[in-house]
């Protein structure tokens, strides 16, 4: 059985009539074992491949290849399938007219290389209609508790609206995970970042087609390495508090505010996917009524639950100080992830102004974005900014946009602005 641990960092001193209380919540898993360990039920796993026409004999090659590595990944005894896209989805293995899987084993994993190996490139882009019919295959097999999928994708959404994305998006979520990566530059990463975001997944750039296959077996081990199929950060909070919201903060920034289900009166629940041997920090931020000096009060019990089972739990706390020395002293886990929230939100803003020919908005956004990095650390956010601006001055966020940047630098700092770099405790 998995071990889950929960650390607290915060500074619990308000000053008289202060209300917001922020803390940063490390949950640590450790013994998670292989995929399907816990969670009472079978693993599924889905692999969807675009062999759209922009894909070219070349990347659907690739993209083959890769699927096929990935496959060779796959444990036995899980349930797997894979779907081929372009403008409508089509179950390329196992071979059926209606949704299916089958378990792994020696003679269906090689039978669903051979089925990736006839993949030719044809048709448009259709990705809703891809993720419904994963929806309807995971469905086909009730026992499965853990349900994962990737999906690779090299072009734009064209044929199909962006509302009718949105209603499958919505459609679909809560009902498996999903990993997307777009492959080469001619794909939108605000639409692939949708996908992903709402499926409690990761969004990722492979530059070239080559690099699919490593990217794949990556993906697909990590998948397979985490045996919690699904857990909760429950969040209790006082008769009269307001949670104002949780969002995970480490490894990425994903805002799981929105996501909140009722546990009861007092307690909210908010999805956190699927756990390996990890940690991950999460921001919690509870509004509670004033009180005087002298007083406390338990702000938020931060747990960590699997099913109806609390393995985890933290204690956020408030107690109101007249000393400003405690009062005033900022929590260094807090600072740290506000900053690199900010960071993600400068980036993405930056860029989009950026297209758009919006240069002042873009100088500014970046600039902060490059402050805001080196703040908090982050390198790798800088490594990348420097492809896009020249940097003159980082402590106070002065840069130039350079005159010519190519698109997968471009793509690749948008993808990677929620990658965050752990605080130092």
């Amino acid at each position: 059985m998995a071990e889950f641990s929960a650390t607290v960092y915060q500074n619990e001193f308000l000053p008289d009539g202060g209300t917001d209380v922020h803390a940063i919540v490390t949950v640590d898993c450790a013994g998670a074992g292989t995929a399907g360990q816990s969670g009472g039920g079978d693993v599924g796993e889905i692999i969807i491949v675009d062999t759209s026409g922009s894909m070219g004999a070349d990347g659907v090659r690739a993209a083959a290849y890769a699927a096929q590595t990935a496959i060779d990944q796959i444990l036995d005894g899980v349930w797997f399938a894979v779907i081929s896209g372009n403008d409508r989805a089509q179950l390329a293995f196992p071979p059926s007219a209606e949704p299916v899987m089958v378990r792994m084993d020696a003679y269906t994993r090689q039978a669903a290389k051979e089925a990736v190996s006839r993949f030719y490139a044809d048709g448009g882009t259709a990705m809703g209609t891809w993720l419904r019919l994963a929806s309807r295959v995971f469905a086909t097999v009730p026992s499965l508790s853990q349900k994962h999928a990737i999906l690779l994708t090299d072009g734009e959404n064209q044929h199909e609206t962006p509302q009718a994305l949105t209603a499958t998006i919505e459609a679909v979520t809560g009902q498996f995970q999903c990993d997307c990566r777009g492959v080469g530059v001619a794909w939108q990463v605000d639409e692939v970042r949708r996908i992903a975001t709402a499926l409690l997944g990761t969004v990722d750039i492979i530059p070239a087609p080559e690099q699919l296959a490593a990217e794949f077996q990556k993906l697909i081990q990590q998948s397979m390495s985490k045996g919690v199929a699904s857990a909760d950060l429950r969040v209790w909070a006082p008769q009269g508090a307001q949670v104002l919201f949780v969002r995970q903060v480490a490894p990425t920034v994903d805002d799981l505010t929105a996501r909140r289900t009722e546990v009861n009166a007092l307690t909210s629940a908010y999805p956190t996917g699927s756990w390996g041997d990890e940690s991950r920090d999460y921001h919690v931020a509870v509004r509670l009524a004033a009180k005087g000096i002298g007083q406390e009060q338990l702000a938020a019990r931060v747990q960590l639950a699997v099913g109806d089972q609390v393995l985890a739990q933290g204690l956020v706390k408030a107690l109101w100080s007249a000393d400003e020395a405690l009062t005033t002293r900022i929590s260094p886990e807090v600072a740290h992830y506000t900053g690199q929230t900010e960071l993600a939100d400068a980036i993405q803003e930056g860029l989009a102004a950026k297209a758009a020919g919006d240069t002042a908005t873009a100088t500014t956004k970046l600039g902060r974005a490059v402050q805001l990095a080196a703040q908090t650390g982050n390198e790798e956010a800088t490594s990348r900014l420097r492809k896009v601006v020249d940097i003159e001055d980082q402590d106070t966020g002065t840069v130039r946009l350079k005159r010519t940047v190519e698109k997968v630098d471009e793509m690749a700092l948008d993808t990677a602005s929620t990658k965050t770099t752990r605080v130092k405790k």
